[in-house]
């Protein structure tokens, strides 16, 4: 089984066009030839991928979904993904998780109503008890053998001192979930995928530290250092690893080989820290695939 996690930079269905692969639009001006363009380079990263079940990020809703699958996927030479799931989550600005399978899931539950008291959480600071844990949502994937946790946490824009506390308890309420789904986390199988946003901020520790080892194994240090970035702020110039696949100590041991793969082929030319080969058309800026690489883990014989 190979896994992916995809991180789509803010794609949105308008009236039968898809926004490219841009913060916003007031950021950047609206162009249909560049935003065509960066949603084909989008499809053929996922191509290259070979992923069984793709976690994606910033996906608008269903028929977005579904447009982007049937009209750039299937184009781009991508066999068919006959699940394809974008549940209605919190994210006002339609930014939400999104799953692509080649085998129709077990179950796909969404978490999106939890609120603090759901699941025995303090309240952070500023926030009102009833404000729903994720900005998002966490979905619990049970696939054959293995169970997905899909996240996107809170970005820390525009103040990162107050986004942490939202992103911690985002945490929190992640391992809450996979303790309550497994009697024994430890030795059960699962996966946290996504984007989980967790810039370094000296004197303060992670806040996805309730997700950290020895609790979970994360495979993207596997790989070596310098290698494990997999975002690129064309406006600052900062390189980041939002990107996780956080593994239980579990199926670490059982795929003690498992290094994932970061491509990063559909970045803009502009990110000078790969030296690797990208996508015919990708430009200085745009077009691009988006400003995350794709990240690929596969577990043989799972």
């Amino acid at each position: 089984m190979r896994i992916a996690t995809f991180n789509l930079q803010n794609m949105r269905l308008r009236a039968g066009h898809l926004n490219g692969a841009r913060d916003g639009d007031t950021d950047e001006a609206p162009d249909a030839a560049t935003d065509r363009a960066d949603r084909r380079l989008t499809a053929q990263v996922i191509r290259d991928l070979g992923a069984d079940v793709v976690v994606l990020q910033e996906v608008f809703d269903q028929a977005t979904l579904d447009h982007f699958h049937d009209n750039f996927l299937v184009p781009a030479g991508v066999a068919p993904y006959p699940c394809r799931v974008c549940l209605p989550g919190n994210d006002g600005r339609g930014q939400e998780l999104a799953i692509l399978a080649r085998a129709t899931p077990a179950e796909i539950v969404s978490h999106a109503h939890l609120q603090p008291a759901d699941l025995g959480l303090d309240v952070p600071p500023g926030e009102r008890a009833e404000t729903p844990i994720f900005r998002r949502d966490c979905l619990r994937v049970d696939l054959a053998g293995l169970t997905v946790f899909a996240c996107h946490f809170k970005a820390p824009y525009p103040d990162p001192a107050a986004a942490w506390p939202v992103r911690h308890l985002e945490a929190q309420a992640v391992r809450k979930l996979v303790e309550a789904r497994f009697d024994e986390p430890g030795a059960a199988m699962w996966l946290i995928a996504g984007d989980l946003n967790d810039p370094v901020q000296p004197g303060r520790e992670p806040a996805t530290a309730p997700l950290r080892p020895p609790f979970s194994v994360s495979l993207m240090d596997r790989r070596p250092r310098g290698e494990r970035w997999s975002y690129f702020d064309a406006w600052s110039g900062l390189y980041g690893r939002p990107d996780k696949l956080l593994a239980s100590p579990a199926l670490a041991r059982a795929f003690a080989d498992a290094v994932p793969e970061v491509i990063r082929e559909g970045l803009g030319l502009e990110a000078h820290r790969h030296t690797g080969a990208h996508l015919p058309d990708v430009g200085r800026h745009r077009p691009h695939a988006s400003d995350h690489a794709a990240i690929v883990v596969e577990f043989p014989g799972l």
